[in-house]
């Protein structure tokens, strides 16, 4: 997630492990058109665990920030171990009522949890607004497969909102699976460009790829992911993996930012928009 402070300067929301392999959520203050500036890393989480037993106990990753009513939304994923499978995740929300300082959970309980369209996993919102309207695009778990390791499926559905806690799942699935073997479609980010929905997204049989679909109605995608405009490089961080990207247009230049290898092990990167 990016928040921009003024002409290139960005807050990066990004997510950390600490000793027990628990994500939280922490940011750093960057110029995206200088990169002999080094990060300002805040010193403390923007948002935490859970306490023990909660749905959000085990991590915490970013999903989307929404600026509405003067409040800032921080929506993430919260984890939590489970016995019969490796990890779960449900979307929470974090508010900020000063300018995005701090921000305290809105609920102790998920957003969007478990639900008749969504009964094994929901993560990684992309949200807008439109006429009063909150839009909500999000990865849902159709189902785990596998043996001792099982494996996690998942596509992208949407959901609305009055007021940005109380949500409706609709069933919709926005992004599906397209080929035998394809069985994670994870993290999408919406913008619109006037009267086009634009979604990037990660996708994977081996290892992730940045995918790209359009819109009309955000509803009815389009998949055209020959034109996500991005691959990974003959060498390096992201020789292996690009994933979990970020689209917006900061100091006049359309930016993605996104995660390279073992799902941004290697750190964030930052591609332009080539014109």
């Amino acid at each position: 997630m990016v928040d921009r402070i003024t002409g290139s300067k960005a807050r990066i929301y990004f997510s950390a492990r600490d000793e027990d392999n628990r994500a939280q959520i922490g940011r750093a203050h960057v110029d995206l058109d200088d990169a002999s500036v080094k990060p300002e890393f805040e010193p403390e989480p923007v948002v935490r665990i859970g306490p023990r037993g909660a749905f959000d106990d085990s991590g915490v990753t970013g999903g989307c920030l929404v600026s509405e009513g003067g409040r800032e939304y921080l929506y993430y994923s919260g984890w939590s171990r489970d016995a019969e499978v490796p990890f779960l995740f449900f979307i929470g929300c974090a508010v900020s009522t000063d300018g995005g300082k701090r921000f305290e959970k809105a609920s102790p309980s998920p957003v969007l949890g478990r639900n008749r369209f969504d009964p094994y996993l929901t993560a990684s919102p992309s949200i807008l607004v439109e006429a009063r309207v909150w839009r909500m695009w999000y990865v849902s778990g159709t189902g785990w497969a596998g043996g001792e390791r099982p494996e996690p499926n998942y596509r992208i559905s949407y959901a609305e909102s009055g007021d940005g806690i109380e949500w409706k799942p609709t069933g919709v699935a926005c992004i599906d699976y397209s080929r035998p073997g394809e069985h994670a479609i994870a993290r999408p980010h919406v913008i619109k460009d006037g009267h086009v929905y634009r979604m990037w997204y990660s996708h994977r049989g081996r290892s992730y790829r940045i995918g790209y679909a359009e819109s009309d109605d955000g509803l009815e995608w389009k998949r055209m992911d020959d034109e996500a405009g991005i691959d990974v490089s003959p060498e390096g961080w992201d020789s292996e993996m690009v994933c979990y990207p970020w689209v917006g247009d900061i100091a006049s230049r359309r930016r993605m930012l996104y995660n390279g290898n073992s799902y941004g092990r290697t750190g964030i990167g930052q591609a332009v928009l080539e014109t």
